[in-house]
């Protein structure tokens, strides 16, 4: 086990879902001034980060102009945010309508990551939301888009990321796919499938495996997918959910959780990928209550382990 950093300087950024891309008064974040980007970021600053991932659910900064990204940057080093990620949302590249635009879009997101030094990015096969979840308590407990149970379909997410691959080898950024249900990485085997079907080296398993523990059917025990996926492991969405099976009726319920408290032992799936050589960032979500203050708690906890692991060298 060897890496860059110490668990004092390892990079743990938050996400920016607690925070909305549309205002109180309608306007859309994207449009606003810097001003209002700063009241946001200058609430992830006071929560104790020094890294932060712009989050395109709440700002696209591969989308501002160059002026704008600056005053962005300018932000962020004034509230002490290193920035060393971009995560990309529901912008999948085999989307039926949007496919190629979100293929070009991808492709600004790497440019911008090499342009402010961001030396990871996070994309994922999966859709927009649907109207019933957009109604729901919880998305994640009503059914979603899927992936196409189609070889040509299958056939041109591979060939899209790798083109995005290669652009991303070029600029020294590596790419991880985000684990997400009923994508083609929608499990543990069909990540490690794919990602071996890919052969790109460069490209990493986002092992978000919160995505799948909180949903309402069965699903492969948490232990499992980290076993398998923990070779491919790169960028990493972290975040637990209290998962609640009862064997007389079948019912399942999830909610989230901390990281210390949920069905994830965060401990061990944390131990088993640095023992395969894990040396990316992380990144801490949490939705529901407060997730920033959630996302502050389970940065000191991580680092925790990250103490107790790397000591271990």
């Amino acid at each position: 086990m060897s890496t860059m950093w110490d668990a004092k300087s390892w990079p743990i950024a938050a996400a920016m879902i607690p925070f909305p891309a549309m205002r109180s008064d309608g306007t859309l974040v994207q449009e606003a001034a810097p001003e209002i980007w700063a009241e946001s970021l200058r609430e992830v600053a006071q929560a104790g980060f020094t890294s932060v991932d712009p989050t395109d659910s709440w700002l696209r900064i591969a989308d501002l102009d160059a002026s704008r990204r600056a005053d962005f940057m300018a932000l962020c080093n004034e509230l002490g945010l290193a920035v060393p990620a971009i995560s990309t949302s529901r912008r999948s590249v085999i989307d039926p309508e949007h496919g190629n635009e979100f293929l070009a879009y991808n492709h600004r997101v790497i440019d911008c990551a090499a342009d402010i030094g961001a030396k990871y990015v996070s994309f994922g096969l999966f859709g927009p939301l649907t109207p019933e979840q957009r109604k729901a308590t919880w998305f994640w407990t009503r059914p979603g888009i899927k992936n196409p149970d189609d070889k040509a379909t299958y056939r041109l997410a591979l060939e899209r990321i790798r083109e995005l691959a290669r652009h991303a080898d070029e600029l020294g950024i590596q790419l991880s796919l985000e684990m997400y249900e009923d994508t083609y990485i929608g499990s543990a085997r069909d990540a490690v499938r794919f990602v071996t079907d890919l052969d790109m080296p460069s490209v990493k398993l986002n092992l978000d495996i919160g995505n799948l523990i909180r949903l309402h059917r069965p699903v492969e025990p948490w232990q499992e997918m980290i076993a398998l996926c923990a070779p491919f492991a790169g960028y990493w969405h972290v975040k637990n959910y209290f998962r609640m099976e009862d064997s007389t009726t079948g019912q399942i319920l999830t909610h989230p959780a901390p990281l210390l408290g949920g069905t994830i032992n965060w401990r061990s799936a944390i131990a088993t990928a640095l023992e395969h050589g894990y040396d990316s960032p992380f990144l801490l979500e949490h939705y529901g209550g407060d997730g920033l203050g959630i996302c502050a708690q389970n940065r000191e906890y991580l680092r925790q382990i990250l103490t107790s692991e790397l000591s271990k060298k």
